[in-house]
């Protein structure tokens, strides 16, 4: 198919899925064509798709400076829920639809990923994993362990992959307590947690579990004021954005026993959106911090589920139909106003 005779061109912006053959059967399919690209910066971006109808993106931002670089661009399709990477404000005044995937897509695996990194963390698997590799079969090369049962498990804000994890958590004989400034108590009391303020949260929790969502407000939530009262017993568990945590403070941290440990499924900067990346960030060399590389959406069906979505929406705004998960409200009028 050639430019000439596509319906336009949609263009992934990046993606590690190691293939486009899902997206290209659907966007094809439609009549459009593909162009997948590998970008790493939003001057990248601009680059590759300045000219586009629609854009995929998994981890590159495109911020307001693509956006109104953008020629024809109709649509902006996040592979995943979270949007913090594309600038909404900026694609709503031209007139851009931005579209996600409704939390539900890795809900599961999220909850059950959240729990393997507490799990891991408190019963210290990595340093027990560790040691018995290079030849120690000791019990004591994972001491302090504590019993699970009756200590206190928080969790940062309660949706729906929160509830998920509150729900797994409460088998293991825990407290679980949940601060979420936009829930009414009573709809935190219904699940059997017990709301409580952010600063009761910080400070009495045993084990706490990040799942909200990247603002302003939540950006560098916990700096060293915030880490430092912590229980020098506490876990962090983040499962969330990694720029809510931030990164010299959490390995001051660490380092210097503010707290007992953190698990980790992002970092601050993200390894995904830097080409040529090497392992430099210090929370690497410590042994009580587990760092997965922002795998806790993961399972086969998750991934399929995501793109499908994603590629699907694209081709949905780019015919006339309306986003099925639409993130913006979007008035007539933008550069492709007219185009289908």
């Amino acid at each position: 198919m050639t430019r000439t005779d596509a319906r336009g061109t949609i263009m992934i912006a990046d993606s590690d899925f190691g293939d486009v053959d899902i997206e290209r059967a659907i966007i094809e399919g439609a009549g459009f064509e593909l162009l997948p690209e590998q970008c790493k910066s939003e001057d990248e971006v601009i680059e590759k798709g300045r000219d586009v109808d629609g854009v995929l993106t998994q981890y590159v931002r495109v911020g307001s400076r693509a956006i109104d670089a953008f020629t024809r661009c109709r649509v902006i399709a996040r592979y995943g829920t979270g949007v913090d990477i594309v600038d909404v404000d900026a694609a709503t005044r031209r007139g851009i639809q931005v579209t996600n995937a409704p939390n539900d897509w890795c809900a599961e695996e999220v909850a059950d990923h959240a729990v393997a990194l507490w799990l891991g963390a408190a019963r210290k698997i990595c340093a027990y994993d560790q040691a018995t590799r290079q030849g120690v079969w000791r019990w004591q090369s994972g001491e302090p362990i504590w019993r699970l049962r009756g200590r206190v498990f928080g969790l940062l804000s309660f949706g729906a992959i929160a509830r998920l994890i509150a729900e797994r958590a409460r088998a293991f004989g825990v407290e679980v307590w949940a601060h979420d400034p936009f829930l009414d108590e009573s709809e935190i009391r219904s699940h059997q947690v017990r709301p409580v303020s952010f600063d009761r949260l910080v400070e009495g929790a045993d084990f706490l579990v990040i799942q909200a969502p990247l603002t302003p407000e939540t950006h560098h939530a916990f700096d060293r004021t915030t880490l430092r009262r912590m229980k020098p017993t506490a876990v962090l568990i983040n499962t969330a954005r990694g720029p809510i945590v931030e990164d010299a403070a959490l390995y001051q941290a660490l380092a210097e026993g503010w707290i007992a440990g953190a698990a980790l499924d992002d970092l601050e900067d993200e390894p995904a959106k830097q080409r040529d990346w090497r392992p430099r960030n210090p929370l690497f060399t410590l042994p009580n911090v587990i760092i997965t590389p922002h795998a806790a959406y993961y399972s086969e069906q998750s991934v399929t589920t995501v793109r499908r979505i994603a590629a699907e929406e694209a081709v949905r705004v780019l015919t006339g139909q309306r986003a099925r998960s639409p993130v913006n409200d979007v008035t007539a009028g933008g550069p492709g106003e007219g185009y289908a």
